[in-house]
């Protein structure tokens, strides 16, 4: 039996773990208000609520309901639509801001911009003052910023009629309004989930063992309900998502790990990956949108083996190792480590056994003048796959007259090769050279060489070459940052 809130019901149910939530919520609880749209997660009709007990606070995150095995709403409160709408009948801040600001036509998309936005409210009353620079971009801490960071909320959710500048007028209407705290956006009852998720949890049965490769292994869904959807309905899929030992992001010695299940927005919360990647918000913003973000693992991503995985392209350039696990109790038998670089063999074939998964995610802490950018090129800025992505770190290092070095480079890129690739040669090349437009040259000449990008649906193979060129060299742009503002002062 799956048990969970469902808005203000306790729900126990047999029905099969990989069934989606958008399904069941409509076929076998009749909330029509979420809406059944794309089924792949880009348009936001079917965004849900989903609330986590983390210690003493239920943390809610916005998450598409298309992609969600039931499995996954175990021991959590699931909210749709009808779970925010006052008993009385009228209208939540939300929801008025929706009206006033004339932000719906037809009104399909309506109920996913305004779950979206809710979730942003119920996690901005939550999170204390901005302290850093991340924080600003994520909570806001003056009216623009506050402004912006309700429009991200949206960034998952498509409208066909509005033109979408009356939903973000509305949004800051609703931060605004935020930002007032005289403003009571969900209903009474949430006061009270955190004890009865608690309690939920206490009573829960223990998860089946069952025999390895007998049924599937699914963490957030992004990838496999959209490649396979028939089949995992009807399967009883193993959830790795909430599995705590998949979990966290630490400093472990002179590495960085982080459990397989760790979710995008997981990185992007994570204070030990934002004191290595300052610009982890901005780079992590141009993958996919928040509800797919708040799903998307680690472990998935790689081992979907796109070859324009964005998060895999990430963590190709940190040389990053990747920990795999034989065993149906997750952790707890025979491991092995293998670089991540090497974990990719062709086109969706990948160098692991079908018993095997993956656990753990690691790379080893920079040391020195360390410097890291993501780059991604795509049809629109945000929630699409790219044409082609790439990133590069390296280690900047300066002698007595000024001149600039490369230390410890590694370069990936994607879309340009059957696999995420590691530009193994262009690396090693630009390793201890100094940063000049002779140097710059050279190693793309060494990169176009070691691509082999085709024509497809994307673009051209004469593009992506040209694409990944001037990518590559707007790394140097980026990375160069600093060095280039004093020239120009």
């Amino acid at each position: 039996m799956i048990s969970f809130i469902l808005n203000n019901e306790d729900i126990s149910t047999d029905q099969p773990a990989g069934e989606t939530v958008l399904d069941f919520v409509r076929y076998h609880k009749d909330l029509k208000g979420t809406k059944i749209g794309c089924r792949e997660g880009d348009c936001g009709a079917c965004t849900i609520l989903v609330g986590e007990l983390m210690g003493d606070k239920v943390r809610y995150r916005t998450m598409t309901s298309c992609l969600m095995p039931l499995a996954n709403a175990a021991g959590k409160h699931i909210v749709t639509i009808e779970g925010i709408n006052p008993a009385d009948g009228s209208l939540t801040p939300v929801q008025q801001a929706m009206v006033d600001e004339s932000s719906t036509q037809c009104g399909f998309c309506t109920v996913g911009f305004v779950m979206s936005l809710t979730g942003f409210c119920l996690s901005e009353r939550g999170r204390p003052r901005p302290q850093t620079a991340k924080d600003v971009l994520l909570s806001g801490n003056h009216p623009t910023a506050d402004k912006e960071a309700a429009i991200s909320a949206i960034d998952g959710n498509i409208c066909r009629c509005t033109g979408y500048k009356s939903i973000e007028r509305a949004a800051c209407r609703v931060s605004e309004q935020l930002a007032a705290n005289g403003k009571q956006f969900v209903p009474e009852y949430f006061a009270y989930i955190t004890e009865r998720l608690g309690d939920l949890n206490d009573s829960a049965p223990k998860a089946e063992t069952r025999p390895v490769g007998s049924v599937p292994f699914v963490g957030g869904g992004t990838d496999v309900y959209v490649q396979k959807p028939e089949h995992m309905a009807e399967s009883y899929a193993t959830p790795l998502l909430y599995d705590e030992q998949l979990r966290g992001i630490r400093e472990n010695g002179e590495f960085i790990e982080i459990g397989a299940s760790a979710t995008v927005t997981d990185l992007l919360e994570s204070d030990v990956m934002n004191a290595v990647f300052p610009d982890l918000y901005k780079h992590l913003k141009l993958v996919s949108s928040t509800p797919i973000r708040n799903m998307a693992t680690l472990a998935g991503n790689f081992v979907n083996a796109s070859p324009i995985g964005d998060m895999t392209v990430f963590f190709l350039a940190l040389d990053a190792e990747i920990e795999l696990c034989t065993s149906p109790h997750v952790c707890k038998g025979d491991t092995r480590t293998l670089a991540l670089k090497d974990f990719y063999l062709g086109y969706k074939q990948l160098a692991r056994s079908p018993e095997e998964i993956i656990t753990k995610v690691r790379f080893k802490k920079p040391s020195g003048d360390f410097r890291f950018n993501f780059e991604k090129v795509c049809k629109r800025t945000y929630l699409d796959i790219a044409t082609v992505n790439t990133a590069m770190s390296a280690s900047v290092t300066t002698d007595a007259s000024g001149t600039l070095a490369l230390q410890s480079v590694h370069l990936a890129a994607g879309g340009v090769a059957p696999i995420p690739l590691y530009l193994k040669e262009t690396s090693a090349f630009l390793r201890s050279k100094e940063i000049t437009e002779e140097t710059i040259t050279a190693a793309n000449e060494i990169m176009q060489s070691e691509i082999a990008p085709i024509s497809d649906v994307r673009g051209t193979e004469q593009y992506k070459r040209l694409l990944l060129r001037q990518l590559f060299r707007t790394h140097f742009v980026e990375l160069l940052a600093a060095e280039l503002t004093e020239i120009a002062e």
